[in-house]
């Protein structure tokens, strides 16, 4: 730091606190040096300036009008300083305190769970407290310090985000099902066969697949049956009911031991994000950084379920 600098901050704190305080007495107090120390800071300080930031008196010190709108501008400088200092301390310190995470209902058990499990077993000191729901929340209302969510996580100025994951779906079906009714290989062929749709807001949604011409696009499926919970449908899935469209998380372990198999129909590599969000008018904390950092790791740059997709395609 340069001897310039270095006293424009000492001037600073001198006549932030000489305001505070109200006396340059009870300032030099505060800040463990002479009260003549503090005067002559501020009185280098208005020099440098060229303006005269407080009128003295035996009894008193009030601001001037330019003393005034200098005073709030310092109050910002050492905010920023405080917050910046604020935000190296997290960074260093240990991970402690409750987290609050609101999580994806079948996605947040199966796969974010055991990734904060670990994260609690390294931290002794960390408490979970953990909420799963489908809908969204509002984290700063309901004091949520962390939540997951697939898809477009939507735009709110009031959240920052991360993104620690992708998204992506095939078209699977059990073996007894392709036995009994014959293996579709092309979009065309999937009007035969009995669908499985899952149901958002009481709606199914389609498929995304590609034709002949190699282009990806939505399919209105016509459902055979519609489920709107993402376990329920592998079930049925599993238990032969019809083809479905499972986001890899989902089907991988049934993928892997054979009892899922999937279709040679090509679907996208991204059906959309896996995004973490936390407020933006909380600092990042060494608890939440833990957990958004040990998902990352765990699902970036390729699930592990996403790998074994990609292997029986």
């Amino acid at each position: 730091m340069s001897v310039n600098l270095h006293s424009q901050l000492q001037g600073i704190a001198a006549f932030v606190n000489a305001v505070e305080t109200g006396s340059f007495t009870a300032a030099a107090a505060r800040l463990g040096v002479s009260k003549s120390a503090t005067g002559k800071s501020v009185a280098r300080l208005e020099e440098r300036l060229g303006i005269r930031l407080l009128d003295r008196t035996t009894r008193s010190l009030n601001l001037t009008h330019e003393g005034h709108a200098y005073y709030q501008s310092c109050l910002k400088v050492l905010e920023e300083l405080s917050t910046a200092e604020a935000l190296l301390a997290s960074r260093k310190s240990t991970v402690t305190g409750t987290l609050r995470v609101n999580l994806p209902v079948s996605f947040g058990r199966m796969c974010v769970m055991p990734v904060l499990m670990e994260v609690a077993d390294r931290n002794p000191d960390l408490e979970l407290d953990i909420s799963f729901t489908d809908r969204r929340v509002d984290l700063v209302e309901e004091g949520i310090d962390l939540a997951v969510r697939l898809g477009d996580p939507g735009d709110h100025a009031s959240l920052v985000g991360r993104r620690i994951g992708t998204q992506r779906s095939i078209i699977c079906a059990a073996p007894a099902y392709l036995k009994r009714r014959g293996r579709p290989s092309s979009v065309d062929e999937l009007e035969d066969h009995d669908c499985l749709t899952f149901a958002k807001d009481g709606r199914p949604l389609p498929w995304t697949a590609a034709g002949a011409n190699g282009v990806f696009r939505p399919l209105t499926i016509r459902p055979r049956h519609t489920i709107s919970h993402g376990e329920a449908l592998r079930d049925a899935t599993l238990n032969g009911m019809g083809l479905a469209y499972l986001s890899t998380w989902l089907a991988a372990d049934e993928i892997c031991s054979g009892r899922l198999e999937v279709l040679p129909i090509p679907t996208p590599a991204e059906d959309g994000p896996i995004t973490a969000l936390w407020p933006k008018s909380r600092d990042l904390t060494p608890k939440v950084r833990a957990a958004v950092d040990a998902l990352v790791a765990a699902f970036m740059p390729l699930a592990p379920w996403d790998r074994v997709a990609l292997q029986a395609t």
